[in-house]
């Protein structure tokens, strides 16, 4: 299409989205063999008893329509985690679930708080939605202060663990943040807290502008799936349903709702998945560590890692060069970290390898990567 002719039609877009700048997702390569240590998937199957449910439910009643309240599923959410149905919400991956929030929730007038460094939708659904994005600054350990957040908002966001920095806040912080904003909206997004965080849902009872927010992408390896669910307070979880029902009654379909289900159920093979991620990455870290990599300590399935002399850039493409994939994010205070995703341990060991390679050639040939950088 010439210029004009894609000038022309972009005059067609709605003023609100000429502006936009959209999430950009970690690549998925086309192709086999590569490793795929970039976007926090799960290296690992499903339950069994996912995939018998999938397939179970992959027959004639595909020509109807699922159940638009998801109820089957909510239950089962409910009695994992101490709640009642009405206490829960379930969406098209919790991304859904995020961006129903910000419409339901957040949009008071006032600015949203998040951390500067974070997950970068969040800045997304602010201009989506007409909110005025306030990011907090990690202090230079890249940890969230929660005394920093007191202070007028129209709501608050924060990840625990937190990404891309994988650090977490337990559970006497988060309640410190919840008593000092007793007027607004706390969203936690625990995508990660399966794999060594604490979880906020114990709060729910104390706190009504609590909501929690959960993938089963990540710990349930089910990123193919699509499902993330929300839990709260009932009138929390009332207004959600408001927005789902002007948008789409039927975001998750009969494969989806069966399938997460089945994975809630078999709350044992996450638990098994999450401790086998978490061993791979204590081995991952002593060997990034005697590497002369600086590790942030991280309660995700993910480490945020910098080198000594290397720069980050450079060891994203050398090691993309060995089709080896990990996620590189070019914005101010993280530009020269990379997020490396725990795969298997043979995944894990490869990327070792690589690496070693890499700084080895470098060196060997007298000329490092890149000069030698200072701490953050």
């Amino acid at each position: 299409m010439s210029s004009r002719k894609e000038a022309a039609a972009r005059a067609l877009w709605s003023p609100a989205v000429r502006g936009l700048r959209a999430y950009v997702p970690g690549e998925q390569p086309q192709g086999t063999g590569w490793i795929k240590l970039n976007t926090n998937e799960c290296p690992y199957p499903p339950s069994p008893r996912v995939l018998d449910a999938v397939r179970e439910a992959a027959d004639e009643r595909l020509r109807l329509y699922p159940d638009p309240t998801a109820l089957a599923l909510r239950q089962t959410i409910a009695k994992r985690f101490g709640l009642t149905p009405e206490q829960v919400f379930v969406g098209n991956g919790s991304d859904e679930v995020l961006a129903h929030a910000f419409c339901a929730l957040l949009r008071h007038g006032r600015p949203v708080l998040f951390p500067d460094v974070s997950y970068s939708f969040y800045p997304v659904y602010c201009a989506l939605y007409g909110i005025e994005p306030q990011p907090v600054p990690l202090d230079e350990s890249f940890r969230v202060r929660v005394a920093d957040y007191r202070r007028g908002n129209g709501g608050i966001v924060l990840p625990n663990p937190n990404a891309p920095t994988g650090i977490a806040l337990s559970l006497a912080e988060l309640t410190q943040l919840l008593e000092g904003n007793p007027g607004s909206v706390v969203v936690i997004d625990e995508a990660y807290v399966d794999f060594g965080a604490e979880s906020a849902v114990a709060l729910i009872g104390r706190f009504p502008q609590l909501l929690v927010v959960r993938t089963l992408s990540k710990s349930a390896a089910l990123a193919g799936l699509r499902v993330g669910f929300a839990m709260g307070h009932a009138s929390l979880i009332e207004a959600l349903h408001v927005v789902k029902d002007s948008f789409n009654s039927y975001p998750l379909d009969r494969l989806a709702l069966a399938g997460a289900q089945a994975a809630i159920e078999d709350d044992e093979h996450l638990q098994a998945l999450s401790a086998r991620i978490a061993t791979s990455r204590q081995w991952l870290v002593q060997q990034l560590d005697g590497m002369g990599f600086h590790c942030l300590p991280s309660s995700a399935n993910f480490l945020f890692v910098r080198h000594a002399s290397a720069r980050a850039a450079e060891l994203f493409s050398a090691l993309r060069e060995r089709r080896i994939l990990v996620r590189h994010f070019k914005q101010p205070r993280i530009d020269n970290h990379l997020r490396i995703t725990i795969g298997t341990q043979a995944e894990c060991e490869a990327l070792v390898d690589a690496l070693r390679h890499i700084l080895s050639t470098s060196s060997s040939a007298g000329a490092p990567i890149s000069a030698p950088i200072g701490t953050p």
